[in-house]
């Protein structure tokens, strides 16, 4: 899937003088199709402790489990952390929401733990895990990404010779240890 630049404006929403949540939203489009085919988004923004998250995350049934989705969030997190500079990515979810949970393990995000009864929400207590990447971590990160997301290794039907999911699992561990 061909997909265009990236360029959005951010949104900060302000309660009274105070900004409370920073939002940059992209639309994805298929260059291809000529259409919007999804959405994700930078939020929770520090940007002066160097802290960025990727959420709100759609993809339309055309991109949904395609090299182009894994493009996409490729993308997003380069740009943080290479042209940004954000020394932190972090992905947050519902605890009990296992795609997500295993969409952020696939993209190299390490499991830091739960927030018990973080949110209420529809009126009934959530979970959030959160997992991140770190400045680094990101180097090794980036490099099993672009080498999954070369051409050699797809098929001539478009179907990966290898597992990103392994490649990541099988990632160096943590150097980060806090007794």
């Amino acid at each position: 899937m061909a997909l265009g630049r990236m360029s959005a404006p951010i949104g900060i929403f302000y309660v009274g003088n105070r900004p409370v949540s920073t939002l940059c939203f992209f639309t994805i489009c298929s260059n291809k199709m000529g259409k919007a085919v999804g959405q994700a988004s930078f939020l929770d923004i520090h940007a002066q402790n160097g802290v960025i998250e990727i959420g709100h995350i759609w993809f339309g049934p055309e991109l949904q489990r395609t090299r182009g989705a894994t493009e996409v969030l490729f993308l997003m997190i380069q740009h943080a952390m290479d042209d940004l500079g954000y020394r932190r990515m972090q992905w947050r979810c519902n605890a009990l929401n296992a795609k997500s949970r295993t969409a952020a393990r696939r993209l190299g995000f390490r499991f830091e733990g739960i927030f018990y009864n973080n949110l209420i929400f529809k009126g009934m207590n959530r979970d959030t895990a959160w997992y991140s990447i770190l400045d680094d971590e990101w180097p090794e990160v980036r490099e099993h990404m672009e080498t999954w997301l070369a051409p050699s290794n797809f098929d001539e039907n478009g179907r990966a010779k290898s597992s990103l999911s392994q490649v990541m699992q099988d990632r160096k561990p943590s150097t980060r240890r806090i007794e």
